[in-house]
C-alpha cells in the first residue's frame, strides 16, 4: 500500500486547507496517510481551540466567504473515511504543557519528529 506523510507547521488557512485536502484525497483513494501536527498548526488540534485559521492572502479570504468546508472538517473526513492518522508533535505538547487528554478526538496519538521521519523513510513527504 502506498504511503504519504504530511508535516503541518503553518497556522495559515490556505496551507492547512491544502494539507487537509491532500490527506483526504489520498486517504479515500487507498493511500495510508500520516499527518504530523507541529509548530503553528499544532494548536488547532487541541480541544476547544478555535478552528478558524487566519487567511494568508486573498484565496484564504475567498475560502471563508464561500463557506468551503474547513480544513478541520476535511481532516476529520480523512480520518473517518480513509486510512489517515494524525499525530501531535510531542515537543509542541511539552512546550505548551498539553496532555494527551486535551487533544481532539481525530488525533491518533503523539509522536516525536525522529520517529515520524523514520516511519516516512522512502515515502512521499509533503510539508505545509
Amino acid at each position: 500500500m502506498p504511503k504519504l506523510f504530511i508535516i503541518c507547521l503553518s497556522g495559515q488557512r490556505e496551507k492547512l486547507q491544502f494539507a487537509a485536502m491532500t490527506a483526504s484525497v489520498a486517504a479515500v483513494s487507498g493511500t495510508e496517510v500520516s499527518v504530523f501536527a507541529s509548530m503553528n498548526a499544532f494548536p488547532f488540534f487541541i480541544r476547544g481551540h478555535d478552528k478558524e485559521a487566519p487567511a494568508e492572502g486573498h484565496m484564504g479570504e475567498i475560502l471563508a466567504q464561500k463557506h468551503i468546508p474547513s480544513f478541520y472538517q476535511i481532516f476529520e473526513q480523512a480520518v473517518d473515511l480513509g486510512d489517515a492518522k494524525i499525530y501531535a508533535c510531542s515537543m509542541a505538547m511539552d512546550i505548551l504543557g498539553i496532555q494527551k487528554a486535551e487533544l481532539e478526538p481525530i488525533v491518533s496519538g503523539l509522536m516525536g519528529l525522529t520517529k515520524f521521519l523514520s516511519d516516512a523513510e522512502g515515502a512521499q513527504i509533503f510539508t505545509f
